[in-house]
């Protein structure tokens, strides 16, 4: 194992990384802005470089800068955490090029899984089930109205280098595909330097459901177990189970199986993400995309499978083998993840502030990986979310009651936050039976 490590993000998951790295003995670099000077994460680092301003483009984005701070304190890995340049495989391959061990996938399978439509091509290849769309760019308007009447409506108008949730949009006929199509186009060119635009079927009643891969240092691919990701707004992820109540041995043996190839096809390695959309009607599921990276919602994994998935990340990129049987994995008891942003509970719209108030809830089955503490200040240069909330149990019923009694117990004053949108949640008929889908938070407003 490396002795040190840099840990190229902020937050809550440079928090959670660097705890694990210190508990292996590996000294852990933070690298901040100076909006973040006075986070947890900077002051329990064993070393910490400013590497720019708030901007994230000139601080945590900013590539020249955090290799110069993994140099200057002779870091020898980078974890890149998830957001800001984990997902670049320019970024990795400099990082490797300059004798550093990056703890991620390989570049080459980083840039196959970053454009959708490449992504997609490779699947259908490998037989991972795709949903019907675009095999190529819809090269302009006319090309987009020729593919959505073979596909046919409704139709997801989505960025080929999107991600996040972000440049997405639905069209139930030509004529909202000409606005859709436009609007997508122009916010892919400004946000990702690439217009390229896809075509897809859309499922107006659908389930997010994902597969957490890890790519093994002697070569293998094992899938740890789905995730249920339904509970959404505006595309984005709010709540995480593991596992999904929509799933059944049977159908959680077929995802994990096209999971598996999927990280086989571009020879994966470290972990990584296969989501997919979920049709409850028929049972069918198709490959959505590849998230060459840690999720936000690891932890719901960790529980329900018993192992710590940053350390294994680190195993994979010294080399060594997992501390687990790869051959022996089976999910026990329920996890439940929320995601305490600040933003007002109704419309979800950013409401950072300085925190008077933070009081995090334990007990048993609870955990809380923060990003902040009293006398922070949730600023609005970078997300929104402030702390993941997990609770696990024997039982999903045992879950759900703990994660209302943490829900309960959690106090935050200052900033604006979703907390009273969970308590709602976890008194919602639909979302107690199970029987829910990824427009549960908008019948709820």
């Amino acid at each position: 194992m490396f002795e040190s490590l840099l840990v190229a993000n902020r937050g809550e998951i440079a928090r959670r990384i660097i705890r694990t790295a210190k508990r292996l003995g590996i000294r852990a670099i933070a690298v901040h802005s100076e909006a973040d000077a006075g986070l947890p994460f900077v002051t329990e680092a064993d070393e910490a470089v400013c590497v720019g301003p708030a901007n994230p483009a000139l601080s945590y984005r900013n590539v020249e800068a955090i290799l110069a701070a993994a140099r200057d304190t002779g870091a020898q890995a980078i974890h890149p955490g998830y957001g800001f340049l984990s997902e670049n495989a320019d970024f990795a391959r400099t990082v490797e090029a300059g004798g550093l061990i990056w703890v991620g996938p390989g570049a080459d399978a980083i840039a196959a899984m970053g454009d959708k439509i490449n992504a997609r091509n490779i699947m259908a290849a490998a037989g991972v089930p795709v949903a019907p769309g675009t095999t190529d760019p819809a090269a302009d308007l006319d090309a987009a109205v020729t593919a959505a009447a073979e596909i046919g409506y409704p139709v997801m108008v989505k960025a080929a280098a999107g991600g996040g949730g972000m440049g997405m949009g639905v069209a139930t006929d030509e004529a909202a595909l000409r606005t859709e199509y436009d609007k997508v186009r122009s916010f892919a060119e400004r946000m990702f330097g690439d217009g390229s635009v896809l075509i897809e079927r859309y499922f107006p009643r659908v389930r997010h459901v994902e597969v957490q891969i890890l790519g093994l240092a002697d070569g293998r691919v094992v899938a740890l177990g789905e995730r249920e990701c339904s509970v959404q707004r505006r595309n984005q992820k709010l709540v995480e189970e593991s596992p999904s109540p929509a799933v059944s041995p049977e159908l959680r043996a077929r995802f994990l199986a096209a999971a598996v190839r999927a990280g086989e096809a571009v020879g994966y390695r470290n972990a990584g993400t296969v989501e997919c959309l979920l049709d409850p009607a028929t049972g069918e599921f198709f490959f959505l995309e590849m998230n060459t990276r840690l999720q936000v919602e690891h932890p719901v994994t960790e529980y329900v499978y018993g192992v710590d998935l940053v350390e294994e990340q680190l195993r994979v990129a010294a080399g060594l083998a997992p501390t687990f049987d790869p051959d022996a994995l089976a999910p026990r008891g329920h996890a439940i993840e929320l995601r305490i942003n600040a933003e007002d509970p109704k419309r979800f719209l950013p409401g950072p502030g300085a925190i008077s108030t933070w009081n995090e809830p334990a007990g048993e089955g609870v955990r809380v990986d923060s990003g902040y503490v009293a006398g922070n200040t949730v600023t609005p240069f970078y997300d929104s979310l402030m702390a993941k909330l997990i609770v696990s149990g024997a039982t999903r019923d045992e879950a759900v009651q703990r994660a209302k009694a943490a829900v309960a117990q959690f106090e935050i004053a200052g900033p604006k936050n979703n907390l009273p949108f969970f308590a709602e949640l976890l008194e919602n008929p639909e979302f107690l039976s199970g029987d829910y889908d990824t427009g549960i938070v908008r019948r709820m407003r």
